[in-house]
């Protein structure tokens, strides 16, 4: 049997590919898709009429002084995803690396207007399945663990 480390339900997390390093994360069960917190999402069209999907990484929201950051990208899938009030809209979804107790995982994110939310990043059942187990009462413990 594989063993599952166990999370907390906020942790710091590195997002390598998009050059962010300890963001904090809130870990949610209750979510399928994890989700990243971004602006002026919109498709750009070249001239070979090839689209593009660009959006916007707040600064202010990630912390440590970092300016906000302008992403484009070919590899993007537009899905149907329940928000947390039930509501069922369409987001874009990109896929990307996330480094956390060191390791690298390959998942997905919904790109969503987290502004009102405490928290820039949510990690969902399709990135915890089967990797880790939750305990509500810790915080930071992939943090901890990258610091040792």
């Amino acid at each position: 049997m594989k063993s599952k480390k166990i999370i907390g339900r906020i942790d710091k997390l590195d997002l390598p590919e998009l050059g962010l390093s300890k963001v904090q994360a809130k870990i949610d069960t209750g979510a399928y898709t994890s989700a990243i917190h971004c602006s002026k999402i919109h498709i750009e069209k070249t001239k070979e009429g090839t689209g593009f999907l660009v959006y916007t990484i707040s600064g202010k929201r990630l912390g440590q002084g970092m300016k906000a950051k302008k992403f484009k990208t070919s590899e993007f899938k537009l899905k149907r995803i329940k928000s947390s009030n039930g509501q069922v809209q369409e987001r874009y979804v990109i896929k990307t690396k996330i480094k956390i107790f060191n390791k690298i995982y390959n998942t997905e994110f919904s790109l969503s207007d987290r502004s009102h939310m405490k928290n820039p990043i949510l990690l969902g059942r399709k990135l915890l399945s089967g990797r880790f187990v939750v305990d509500v009462t810790e915080e930071n413990l992939s943090f901890e663990y990258h610091q040792k």
